[in-house]
């Protein structure tokens, strides 16, 4: 066994990665297509927008698609559209950035989060009906790190209580499960395209449906452009003319003409950072402790663009070693793209429990509620200490053999010294991962 570079051996990455991790990829034609929209002086304009919006919906194979500023309102204005108001709750799973649930304060309703399920790192289609109350309006089902929900048993769930099924893509853009594109399968689907996401547009969202009614309530919440005599539904007609929600949700147009653009190479990167991502996996295939986060092959699903990739870590089979230690010898190794843990569970977090907001005069969390929606975190064990059997792995845009080689081999030489390792091993902290934004690489 060759030597830990922690102690002093040589990095098994021993090359210049260059351009390896470089995204999203910005061409002349993107360059073309923001400018033309600066010297036109039409940032803030819509017919753009509107080309991206109809271009996006048909490679979404949706209806309907509706741009935003970014992807935290486009979840916002899907729980609007969904009907979430006073009182009433969303189901969420508490693995997940913020955005897919803290917005609902905003529309007077609350989050009853879920567990997630240790394999897919998504929402646990097991863990949603027993939390589902005379209040539930809605399941907020993340696609995690790429990887597809189960989504069959939650739309059966969704069927059985008459409730709405809102896909958070923002990790999964163009996505398949089961050969179906993630965000067409629930009532809505809403994502980021902000600059650090796969479909990196710039600071961007977007929304699909097949629904009208969905439609044209998510635009009327922020889109006073479009919230105009076109309105075909009833209830919202005597209201046409300004947004309900009183915001400002429009997409800016240089976000999308550049996202005219990436939309046109996208499927055709993504397939190439796959062949990468699944490469490196096959490299690792039976290395202990480290297991592939990853749909399995012949599913007719895939991993979208590996967005915020993670591995799952397995520390019985390395003597107990913490993930944490391990990451530190991996990343001794020459491998930058390597962190503990995941997000952090977001029920463990002050503005879900203490934290009142709008001055209610009790935490927002419950300030709506006709139950303490509170009680319900205490049974979301793997949530709790998924951070300890996760770490990041490197995201690769481009499928080079020798240099996937090299990452792949830091983490089988770590794996192979772990007994060197657990001397030192101060363990984990009591929290890993955070609740913000992944660190988006911009090499």
């Amino acid at each position: 066994m060759s030597k830990l570079a922690l102690f002093g051996g040589e990095k098994s990455v021993r090359d210049e990665v260059g351009d390896l991790f470089t995204w999203p990829i910005v061409t002349k034609e993107d360059e073309e297509a923001v400018i033309e929209v600066l010297h036109r002086r039409a940032m803030s304009g819509t017919d753009i927008t509107e080309q991206f919006e109809k271009e996006f919906a048909k490679w979404q194979g949706t209806k309907y698609a509706l741009g935003f500023n970014n992807g935290t309102s486009s979840l916002q204005a899907a729980m609007f559209a969904c009907g979430v108001g006073l009182g009433d709750e969303i189901i969420c799973p508490s693995i997940t950035y913020w955005a897919s649930a803290a917005q609902v304060y905003a529309l007077g309703g609350t989050v009853v989060f879920a567990d997630i399920h240790p394999e897919t790192l998504c929402i646990d289609p097991a863990d949603i009906e027993h939390r589902i109350s005379d209040k539930t309006k809605a399941i907020m089902v993340v696609h995690y790190l790429a990887h597809p929900a189960d989504m069959d048993p939650i739309m059966e769930i969704a069927d059985k209580y008459n409730l709405k099924v809102i896909e958070d893509v923002s990790h999964a853009q163009g996505g398949l499960y089961k050969g179906r594109k993630l965000g067409s399968i629930g009532h809505a689907g809403a994502m980021s395209l902000m600059s650090g996401k796969s479909l990196a547009i710039g600071e961007a969202g977007i929304l699909v449906t097949d629904d009208l009614e969905i439609y044209e309530r998510a635009l009327s919440l922020g889109h006073y452009e479009k919230f105009n005599a076109s309105i075909q539904t009833e209830a919202l007609k005597p209201y046409i003319g300004l947004p309900l929600g009183g915001y400002k949700y429009r997409m800016h147009q240089m976000s999308s003409a550049m996202g005219r653009v990436q939309l046109k190479y996208y499927d055709e990167r993504c397939k190439e950072i796959r062949k990468a991502m699944n490469y490196f996996w096959d490299l690792l295939e039976n290395v202990p402790g480290v297991r592939a986060h990853r749909v399995p092959e012949n599913s007719n699903s895939n991993m979208a663009g590996w967005y915020a990739a993670r591995g799952h870590y397995r520390p019985d089979e390395l003597g107990g070693l913490s993930v944490t230690r391990f990451v530190e010898a991996v990343r001794a190794e020459g491998v930058d793209e390597c962190s503990p843990g995941c997000n952090a569970a977001l029920h463990t977090h002050a503005l879900f429990n203490t934290c009142d907001v709008y001055g209610h005069g009790k935490p927002t969390r419950i300030a709506n509620s006709a139950q303490d929606v509170r009680l319900l975190d205490n049974d979301l064990a793997v949530s709790e200490k998924i951070g300890t059997l996760t770490y990041a792995i490197p995201w690769f845009k481009h499928y080079r053999p020798e240099l996937i080689e090299q990452h792949a081999e830091a983490f089988r030489k770590v794996s192979e010294n772990y007994k060197e390792l657990l001397e030192d091993d101060p363990g984990n902290p009591p929290r890993l991962g955070g609740w913000h934004f992944f660190k988006h690489t911009k090499k």
